[in-house]
């Protein structure tokens, strides 16, 4: 979907500015990683490492409320797969 793209673009290109508008703690460092999540091809939307805090910040966007695979079972496998990694 054309949203979705833009929205990856946006992502990757301002991912500071991504964690500060969603999360209350200001990160300092953030390091982009690999969309490319192990087992079978899966990408996510956006993945950001945030150094300062050690935790990862992972957006998804959807533009239809619905999807063939609901989003909170899609958000499990990611966290599942970005655990393991």
């Amino acid at each position: 979907m054309a949203f979705d793209n833009i929205c990856k673009i946006l992502a990757e290109k301002y991912p500071i500015d991504f964690a500060h508008w969603l999360l209350p703690d200001e990160p300092q460092k953030v390091k982009l990683l690999k969309t490319e999540l192990s087992i079978e091809p899966i990408r996510a939307d956006s993945i950001t490492f945030l150094q300062t805090e050690n935790r990862i910040l992972h957006l998804e966007f959807q533009t239809t409320a619905k999807s063939e695979t609901p989003i909170p079972l899609r958000m499990l496998d990611y966290f599942v797969r970005l655990v393991r990694k």
